[in-house]
């Protein structure tokens, strides 16, 4: 698929989106307490339609964009799914399905497959059973993640694991890679929870040790040396550039830009994807290094990880354009500090996704 030349409204050469992930919906059998959906959710019926989606599927690959992520929620939920990936398959669209997989049976992944699914991504909250189902709030959600996972393989399609990781699981990291092994997974996503929405109001209970986090990261650094070439390892710590649109068709630049002030989100509704990724202000607000504070623009590592996460910044200093405090060299550093002080303390109930808080 060719890759479309395009200009920002300055005329700045500027790349299409390498991927495009559609939250077809924020249903979802689990109530995991660090889900990176916003804590307002949308109902059913402010999702958008079948005909919107697939316009927005048609819009993407016009544009030039590589991959299509289904996700949610439960992207399962929806009924017209294998509608929205056979279209994708007739329009060259590489489709991925980021599932809980609770809701996969062996009917609807016979129709996945037979709509071109090319990929599935299933989510793990553990590899103890009891706790799996515990942290998910879904009774025997953890065997029918097994059960999905070998029915993957058996279908012929690639398999990734994402296992998320925080203080109530990470100590099993070394556990998580050898079920990878076990239910012959191409990939497994190490992931610990990013601490903004749900993950943000449960960070006391979350959020791991520093001893922890280097345990965990020594547990994958030596599985990566001793399974390399045989299993991809992807290691994601605690603190890409694609386009998220929203069940209600927002368009935003990652799941928690809109915990950001003084940012207007156009929808796919009113505009189109070619015109939210060239002319919107919430997608250019902070692309390249103009914008950055100056200790960043100084910075050799400025192009690297463009000043961190705009989220996580203005979540602990109350400023998206200050430096992200995760950085050494930030000046509000020492929010991260206090913040495992905090942490350290006796943790509170999870507050479980979907509950009023």
């Amino acid at each position: 698929m060719a890759r479309h030349a395009l200009k920002d409204v300055a005329g700045t050469a500027l790349e299409p989106p390498l991927g495009l992930l559609l939250e077809l919906t924020h249903r979802c059998p689990l109530r995991c307490p660090y889900c990176s959906n916003p804590l307002q959710l949308t109902l059913s019926s402010g999702e958008l339609d079948t005909a919107i989606w697939l316009r927005v599927i048609d819009e993407a690959a016009d544009l030039g964009v590589l991959q299509l992520h289904f996700s949610g929620g439960e992207p399962m939920a929806r009924k017209d799914l294998p509608a929205l990936v056979r279209r994708a398959a007739e329009r060259g669209l590489y489709s991925n399905l980021i599932t809980s997989a609770v809701l996969l049976d062996q009917r609807r992944m016979t129709a996945l497959v037979d709509a071109g699914l090319d990929h599935i991504q299933i989510s793990f909250q553990d590899v103890a059973p009891v706790s799996a189902d515990r942290i998910a709030g879904y009774a025997s959600g953890h065997a029918r993640k097994l059960a999905a996972s070998r029915m993957v393989r058996q279908a012929g399609l690639p398999l990734t694991l994402n296992f998320v990781v925080h203080r109530q699981n990470v100590e099993r990291v070394t556990e998580m890679i050898a079920l990878g092994q076990e239910l012959d997974a191409a990939r497994i996503e190490i992931a610990h929870v990013q601490y903004y929405g749900w993950g943000l109001l449960n960070r006391r209970s979350l959020l791991p040790t520093r001893e922890q986090l280097d345990r965990a990261t020594a547990a994958v650094e030596s599985a990566r040396m001793r399974l390399k070439g045989r299993l991809t390892i992807d290691y994601v710590v605690p603190d890409y550039f694609a386009i998220n649109i929203t069940p209600a068709g927002k368009a935003l630049p990652c799941h928690a830009a809109e915990t950001l002030p003084g940012l207007s989100f156009p929808s796919i509704l009113d505009q189109s994807l070619a015109s939210i990724w060239t002319e919107s202000t919430a997608f250019s607000q902070y692309r390249g290094t103009a914008w950055m504070p100056s200790e960043c623009r100084s910075c050799v590592r400025r192009e690297i990880d463009w000043s961190g996460c705009r989220c996580q910044a203005y979540a602990f200093t109350g400023d998206a354009a200050r430096a992200d405090p995760a950085c050494a060299l930030s000046a509000d550093h020492g929010l991260m500090s206090a913040a495992l002080i905090e942490s350290a303390s006796a943790p509170r109930p999870l507050a479980y996704r979907g509950r009023a808080v």
